[in-house]
């Protein structure tokens, strides 16, 4: 029986609700992935679009954390919108509901599990080990939607074939197939299977929590008794810990029809929000839209509302929904008022049992309301304006979720609206923007010289306490540099359409990079640029923060006697089946001592002293994992080198969303 690879699966509602609202509430992809990881059916989703041909011939994807990188948080907040849709569909009854809440407890489990396993036994991708735990037993989650007995009892006899064609078709290769495939094997059959077979077979059979996982641990990875057990006990507590977080029960009955109603409660919410923000015009000038919108906040909260806008150093009353608009202009800084606190703690205030204060009380009286509620609209890193809805605190939280989830649509909007600059307004911003790269060099230059003169006296002093001292103070003059270095380059967007071109993003770090780490004349900064295009599918401020830490890195790695550091690109470079950029940044020093080897890219202390966080390369390495890269070192006596390879941009723009 051939199964469809986009496959439509139940999920329990609260696992779906949760992961609305972390992108309601534009949580990292962390957090989403942390939620969108323990449900199975969200899983399945979201691996079958990243691999899917939408994305081309690209690298198959094997972790929810690259999935949800490749598709993009809107792309995802429709995904998971769309499941939650299709969860109103399924009609389960009583028995299934249970049914599917020991299938989730029993998938996660195996997935954590396997990921312990994985990193007990040092298999290089335990997130892959994890996403696999979870998919082992999809043929059951298959079977709880089915209604026909016969169809039913198909798939729960086939799951490990289920399992296998699934994880195939959505190109995970034929490791993982195998490991689905053969999950069921007898331990003794899997003593010389590949790793990747073993893991997941024994973690199947763990989550059990039978005397047979017992001895199969030992059987296929010599693990002790004591040793397997005490795995089985943290796995259990941490599926409880999860189950709490999402309100779902472990040890009574369980029925989803509560949870089922909340969130079609929500979906409706959300699709009200929607239909009424689609019918202001939000085509004008932000205070135009902010102006617009109160109309269909109060049609979607049936309550008044004024929307005030941030201008200057005041929030202004734009508009509002109770009949003629005073001229209103009051303080943005902090005064006590809801209208103020709002504005500045970025979110929603409610008056409530609070004392009002002369402002509030102004607001009540054009609200004619007993109470209020401030809710700002936050984007792009700013809050444009504030609305304030009159209530009677009656029916405060649907109040608050609607008008919430209204405010996080429209800042939505606001923040993709890239209105163009012609004419006149397009030569002022770049006049100013050629303004800020110049007063940024000029203050780069003081900061280069008493960088200069604290080495220098470094060198004079045989203090250890005073050499730690320098030393923080030294890093701090390099972050201060860092940050105008990111100012002088906040002109730019994070990615265009064709990708981000490596060479030149070289060529403008390495011209602010020579005055503040190579002044020397015994210190040498080398490009090495190929002629081909350097295009990479990757974010531009990621770019220089990898560069930056490398390059720094590097150049305090240099011998008082001097030494170089040379950046080399090559493209383009084919490797795992994909085409890459390479990035190497090679230097002249001793080497990386051989106590840190080891830990290179975890949080660490480093050679460099006290002053120091360690943090550098770790942040290194997870800026190349969030770009979909790999990063390798060679080190020894002559020197170090940090090779990095990312993901080659297309030139074929993606026209489906």
């Amino acid at each position: 029986m051939h199964i469809a690879p986009d496959l439509q699966l139940p999920s329990l509602p609260e696992v779906t609700l949760r992961a609305l609202d972390a992108c309601h509430q534009d949580e990292n992809y962390r957090k989403i992935s942390e939620i969108v990881s323990a449900d199975t059916a969200l899983v399945a989703r979201i691996l079958a679009l990243a691999n899917s041909a939408l994305y081309g011939p690209s690298t198959p994807i094997r972790s929810v954390d690259q999935a949800l990188l490749r598709l993009g948080t809107r792309r995802f907040h429709t995904l998971v919108l769309t499941a939650a849709l299709r969860q109103l569909l399924f009609e389960l009854g009583g028995d299934e509901w249970q049914q599917l809440r020991d299938f989730w407890r029993h998938s996660l489990t195996t997935a954590l599990t396997a990921r312990a396993l994985a990193t007990l036994t040092r298999y290089p991708e335990p997130d892959e080990a994890f996403m696999l735990g979870m998919l082992h037993n999809i043929g059951e989650l298959i079977a709880i939607k089915t209604p026909a007995t016969e169809a039913k009892q198909h798939y729960l006899d086939h799951q490990s074939d289920i399992a296998a064609e699934l994880v195939a078709s959505w190109g995970l290769g034929p490791m993982a197939a195998d490991a689905m495939r053969y999950q069921q094997a007898l331990p003794s059959e899997l003593r010389d299977a590949g790793h990747l077979v073993k893991l997941i077979s024994l973690a199947t059979r763990l989550a059990l929590s039978d005397a047979a996982g017992i001895a199969a641990a030992g059987t296929m990875f010599g693990l002790n008794e004591e040793l397997t057990r005490e795995i089985n006990r943290r796995i259990g507590h941490e599926v409880s810990g999860m189950a709490a977080s999402l309100g779902i029960p472990l040890d009574e009955e369980y029925c989803g029809e509560s949870a089922s109603r909340q969130l079609k409660q929500t979906i409706l919410r959300q699709a009200m929000a929607n239909q009424a923000l689609n019918l202001a015009d939000l085509t004008g000038e932000t205070e135009d839209v902010l102006a617009e919108t109160v109309n269909s906040l109060t049609l979607i909260t049936g309550l008044p509302a004024l929307c005030f806008g941030h201008t200057g150093d005041n929030l202004v009353l734009l508009s509002g929904t109770i009949g003629d608009i005073p001229e209103l202009a009051v303080t943005a800084k902090p005064g006590g008022s809801v209208l103020t606190e709002a504005f500045i703690s970025g979110l929603p205030v409610s008056l409530g049992e609070r004392s009002p204060t002369v402002l509030d009380r102004q607001l009540l009286s054009l609200l004619h309301t007993p109470s209020m509620l401030a809710v700002p609209v936050n984007s792009g890193g700013n809050c444009p304006g504030v609305f304030a809805l009159g209530t009677d605190n009656e029916h405060l939280p649907t109040t608050l979720e609607l008008a919430g989830i209204f405010t996080g649509q429209l800042s939505t909007v606001l923040a993709n609206r890239t209105p163009a600059a012609t004419g006149t307004e397009g030569l002022d911003q770049e006049i100013a923007r050629d303004r800020l790269r110049k007063q940024v060099h000029e203050v780069s230059n003081p900061l280069t010289i008493i960088r200069q003169y604290i080495y220098q006296l470094r060198g004079k002093l045989d203090d250890a306490d005073v050499h730690q001292d320098l030393d923080v103070i030294r890093d701090e003059l390099d972050r201060a540099g860092n940050l105008l270095l990111q100012m002088s380059h906040t002109d730019t967007t994070e990615q265009g359409d064709d990708g981000v071109e490596l060479n030149t993003e070289l060529e403008s770090l390495a011209r602010i990079l020579e005055d503040s780490l190579f002044s020397s004349e015994n210190r040498n900064l080398k490009l090495s640029l190929c002629s081909e295009p350097t295009q990479v599918r990757a974010g531009t401020t990621r770019i220089r923060q990898v560069v930056i830490n490398l390059v720094r890195n590097a150049a305090e790695s240099l011998p008082d006697s001097g030494g170089k550091v040379e950046l080399r690109t090559s493209s383009p470079v084919w490797q795992n089946h994909r085409t890459w950029v390479e990035l190497e940044i090679t230097d002249t020093g001793s080497g990386i001592p051989s106590d840190i080897r080891d830990t290179l890219f975890s949080p660490a202390k480093t050679t460099k002293g006290e002053g120091h966080s360690g943090l550098g390369l770790s942040i290194v390495k997870q800026l190349v994992d969030d770009m979909e890269g790999i990063i390798a070192c060679r080190t020894g006596q002559e020197g170090t080198t940090f090779r990095i390879l990312l993901p080659a941009a297309s030139h074929k723009k993606n026209e489906t969303d």
